[in-house]
């Protein structure tokens, strides 16, 4: 994917690596680059707004928040891939996959961030969604040199988590075409995974040979070429789509409800107490001493008052099952259609 093609003249000289992990390598040729680029709508010079250092700093504002009005209307427009992607999440991960996210810059970024909010937001363990980025942990906060050129550091990082048959991965850059991701893909498929491209230009390699490409098409930038903006902000969106509907489909909610938080700080606490308290109704001291009888879960401590039964057996009941509340609320109805236990609404 980085070779220098035949006849072409001789690639500058390499940059000196700066921090982080040794990750230079050969450069493609500039100029066929250039043309790639010229053809990216995320590479256009915007026409509505083309000059932004003679606008006022309100009228900055007003610019990009105009901008930023047309991403759900991208993301509109790739719905039905959105879903297609979700039901092939969750069947990997009720087979025991993982969903693991990967891209370089903003991209990388992007799928960190979605993966490191799970665990606290639906209670899962850290592996079973991960974001790997090009360059390692060092690049989320410095940019690494080259390292998303190299096609061969994307396969690396898929081979280190030892990637199976079970688990998809998701492929994130605005341009469709860096070698980082478009490497990692290669190596998922050829194992089995299930792999989805994410993209911000149309007809991009990165989706055309992805198993499910979701192509949020957002048009020029504000400022040409910073894809850490209308392109950030789509990723941002897609992969909150992604991970959210994942996690309901999987039972990790009731209703609209968070019952798989972690509860690790004062804030999460008094979140879960009023969780309980609009699941059923009941004061704050009930919620807090029923959560305190289940070590703070929340959804077994909604199945406790909503069925009446006690609380070690709500926990066995939703370890044992799938996990879903309103499954094991169901299930005890069926059980003990006549017992009393408080009303909900």
């Amino acid at each position: 994917m980085s070779t220098q093609p035949e006849g072409a003249s001789p690639p500058d000289p390499e940059p000196v690596a700066g921090p982080g992990p040794t990750t230079a390598g050969p450069i493609s040729d500039r100029d066929t680059i250039r043309a790639e680029l010229a053809t990216l709508s995320t590479e256009q010079v915007n026409e509505r707004h083309p000059d932004l250092d003679a606008l006022s700093t309100r009228e900055l504002v007003a610019a990009m928040n105009e901008e930023n009005r047309s991403v759900p209307d991208a993301i509109a427009a790739v719905e039905p891939e959105i879903a297609e992607a979700v039901e092939a999440i969750v069947e990997r991960l009720r087979r025991g996959g993982r969903l693991v996210y990967l891209g370089a810059g903003t991209a990388g970024r992007m799928g960190i961030l979605d993966a490191s909010e799970a665990p606290p937001t639906f209670g899962t363990d850290p592996g079973l969604i991960v974001g790997l980025i090009a360059g390692g942990p060092g690049a989320i906060q410095q940019a690494v040199e080259n390292a998303e050129d190299r096609d061969d550091l994307g396969r690396a990082d898929l081979e280190s988590l030892s990637i199976t048959a079970d688990d998809a991965v998701v492929g994130v850059s605005a341009s469709g075409r860096t070698p980082y991701v478009l490497g990692a893909l290669e190596y998922a498929r050829s194992i089995g995974a299930i792999t989805i491209g994410l993209s911000c230009n149309a007809g991009s390699p990165l989706a055309r040979d992805a198993n499910i490409g979701i192509e949020a098409v957002v048009g020029p930038e504000l400022l040409t070429g910073s894809t850490r903006l209308k392109a950030g902000t789509a990723q941002k969106l897609v992969l909150n789509m992604l991970s959210t509907i994942t996690m309901v489909r999987l039972g990790k909610t009731y209703r609209n409800l968070m019952v798989d938080l972690l509860t690790t700080n004062e804030k999460l606490r008094a979140r879960a107490e009023r969780t309980v308290m609009l699941a059923t109704d009941v004061d704050a001291a009930t919620a807090a001493k029923t959560l305190a009888s289940v070590d703070g879960w929340v959804k077994a401590a909604i199945l406790v008052l909503v069925t009446g039964i006690a609380a070690d057996e709500a926990v066995a009941r939703l370890r044992g099952g799938d996990g879903s509340l309103s499954a094991a609320i169901a299930a005890h109805a069926v059980e003990d259609p006549t017992g009393a236990a408080p009303d909900v609404h």
